[in-house]
């Protein structure tokens, strides 16, 4: 599409609307990869492997195709699906626009079809759950919209889930109302298909990432620190003779409080890469040492919990 028309936007669900510079300087060139998804929050925020959307934002930044951060800020769609819209605060309310348009017949039916997955036996619940679903919704088209009317010579391609965009009732028409674009649904082939759920079906080989290099440890957050939880038998991380309740205080010495921080410095590493890590240790009498260790990545197997690295 960009060797048919240079003239190009991407809009994406990955990063919201707040980090809008921090992509713009990574786009520019100004920032580095890990510079710009520290910034970003983007671990903290969305979460996914980001291999998976780094060669988009590297051919971007190649090509110098502007990129807008779609999405609403993260507490927003969680604030309404707990207590609806009228639990969002004054500021929260500003990122959405004045009017909502409600979901028709048929998103609403689909919506409660994911809803009863996981469902809650409390009043309103489902209600809450649409309304959070619009957030997203008019946040991003809303979003879109804006980039559109101020640059009228560009097309933009919005890459979104498919929640957001079968049959059209998410972001498309959302979109439309806002600006009278022609536009074009393209989903993937995983999806099952259905008649007018989209206006190409994207008949691709499935594909697999590579094996992530990782520690083999379980961790969590507490008091602003990340510590060690367990460690999977005979992993990275217990080979190179980390324990349980270790605190990771750095990586490669980059600093790490949060399970963000120790995630931002393994995305991009395979198996068998080498990693330093600075832990804070308490030893026999109580007292707390910094030791350092060189671990080698393995790769993933077995499970070590929620927060497996």
């Amino acid at each position: 599409m960009h060797q048919l028309d240079p003239d190009l936007a991407i809009g994406v669900e990955y990063f919201q609307q707040p980090f809008q510079s921090q992509v713009d300087d990574y786009i520019a060139g100004r920032t580095s990869e890990q510079e710009f998804l520290r910034g970003a929050g983007y671990f903290q925020n969305w979460g996914y492997d980001y291999r998976l959307y780094a060669p988009i934002f590297r051919f971007a930044r190649e090509q110098r195709i502007p990129v807008r951060a779609l999405n609403v800020p993260s507490a927003l769609p969680s604030t309404v699906a707990k207590a609806g819209m009228a639990g969002l605060s004054e500021q929260q309310r500003a990122y959405l626009p004045k009017e909502i348009e409600p979901a028709d017949k048929d998103y609403r039916s689909r919506l409660r079809e994911a809803f009863e997955e996981h469902g809650s036996a409390k009043p309103d619940a489902f209600n809450h759950f649409v309304e959070a679903q619009l957030v997203w919704d008019e946040g991003m088209a809303q979003s879109a919209a804006a980039y559109l009317n101020a640059n009228p010579s560009r097309r933009m391609v919005i890459l979104a889930g498919s929640g957001h965009l079968a049959f059209g009732s998410g972001i498309p028409q959302r979109l439309e109302r806002r600006t009278h674009v022609t536009y074009a649904i393209v989903l993937n082939s995983g999806e099952e298909i259905e008649p007018n759920i989209a206006d190409y079906i994207l008949l691709s080989k499935q594909q697999e990432l590579p094996p992530a290099g990782v520690l083999g440890v379980s961790l969590e957050e507490k008091g602003g620190e990340c510590r060690i939880r367990s460690l999977i038998p005979g992993g990275a991380a217990k080979k190179a003779g980390l324990k349980r309740g270790d605190v990771v205080v750095e990586i490669d010495g980059q600093k790490v409080s949060t399970v963000a921080d120790l995630r931002l410095g393994l995305w991009d590493k395979k198996p068998g890469d080498r990693v330093r890590l600075s832990v804070r240790r308490k030893g026999f009498l109580g007292a707390a040492a910094n030791r350092d260790f060189e671990v080698q990545l393995a790769a993933p197997g077995g499970s070590a919990g929620s927060h497996d690295s």
